[in-house]
């Protein structure tokens, strides 16, 4: 090829990715928005009170003794800042709603020696689990599609969901989900 054909294919090619460029950053986007919380597997729910796994001693816990309550599911890591600044909160409503039927329960994505030493430089009133990882799938499968965290669900006391919700929840909304898992549907 001549130097010239050289130069007519380089300058085509210039001018190609110029217009690709111009269209891809001219064109108006939609500003991205992340997935909010699905509505969760018909069996998802079930499936969480099957599970069976292990405290901060070792000794495993099963979320269907909780069954008859309002259950808050907390998922969560040692790792996750929105997780830890809404623990305390969660430990007071534990304390101010347990003789109402609530139970509040952590299953921590991390692993046992993390957990335990989380917990003994801030102390919870509620149960910590060690899930790990693999529990995550079972949070994508409750409505949590990001699988982000922290993610939260609210169970009625016949074990459907109330509500689902990632990322920090809010004390009052938090509080109005509680006394509305009471209400028939």
């Amino acid at each position: 090829m001549s130097r010239a054909g050289r130069q007519a294919l380089l300058i085509a090619a210039v001018s190609t990715l110029a217009a690709g460029a111009g269209y891809f950053f001219g064109t108006p986007r939609q500003a991205f928005t992340p997935p909010s919380e699905a509505v969760p597997d018909p069996d998802a729910a079930a499936r969480l009170l099957a599970l069976t796994l292990p405290d901060l001693e070792g000794k495993p816990q099963s979320l269907s003794q909780w069954k008859g309550r309002v259950l808050v599911v907390n998922f969560w890591a040692t790792w996750c800042p929105p997780c830890k600044e809404e623990m305390p909160e969660f430990s007071r409503l534990h304390i101010e709603h347990a003789s109402n039927g609530v139970q509040f329960v952590g299953i921590s994505i991390d692993t046992a020696d993390k957990v335990q030493a989380f917990s003994k430089e801030t102390p919870v009133s509620y149960p910590l689990l060690v899930g790990g990882l693999e529990n995550l799938d079972l949070a994508s499968d409750l409505g949590n599609r990001a699988k982000g965290l922290p993610f939260t669900v609210v169970l009625r006391p016949d074990g459907s969901p109330q509500q689902v919700k990632l990322g920090k929840f809010a004390t009052a909304d938090l509080e109005k989900t509680i006394r509305s898992a009471f209400q028939p549907y």
